[in-house]
């Protein structure tokens, strides 16, 4: 490679690049390449974030609904059995209304999991932009790069589809 080669690639003299060799322009275009694909990853990432948190949630209401269920069952059982045994208002009624009570806030941690887990979605945003990147790639036709300041183009370079 020349002194020559290395100015035009860098845009010294002028010529922006019309003299840079074939592995010089896959190079460049491997590393644009790449940085695009790390964008859509970043921003898949910060799509999914958000619904990370979501189920986050969603799942610590139905640990929590689980745990007061099972609370729930030792009490059930006692007040059960007191109930067959005094058959009156007693002791019993009052555990079967604190163990309806931890069933009723299992439920309401319940419902809250459910709601939270119908919000998580898609990756909306980052699937529209690959399909618009598949499409603008899908179409474009290379072409060589204009001279800077002569207005003529690189005519000598051949081109093919993919």
């Amino acid at each position: 490679m020349s002194a020559a080669d290395d100015g035009a690639a860098t845009g010294v003299n002028g010529a922006d690049g019309v003299n840079r060799s074939l592995g010089q322009l896959v190079a460049t275009a491997t590393t644009e390449l790449s940085a695009l694909v790390h964008d859509e990853i970043a921003l898949a990432k910060a799509e999914l974030r958000e619904d990370a948190r979501r189920v986050g949630i969603g799942g610590g209401a139905i640990a929590a609904a689980g745990v007061l269920a099972l609370f729930s069952l030792p009490v059930l059982s006692f007040a059960a059995a007191y109930g067959v045994h005094n058959l009156g208002l007693g002791l019993a009624w009052s555990f079967l209304i604190v163990g309806g009570a931890f069933l009723l806030i299992a439920a309401l941690l319940g419902l809250l999991a459910v709601r939270k887990f119908k919000k998580v979605s898609k990756p909306e945003r980052t699937i529209a932009s690959a399909k618009e990147t598949a499409a603008v790639l899908g179409t474009v036709k290379p072409h060589p790069e204009p001279l800077v300041g002569t207005g003529r183009s690189d005519a000598s370079v051949t081109r093919s589809t993919v």
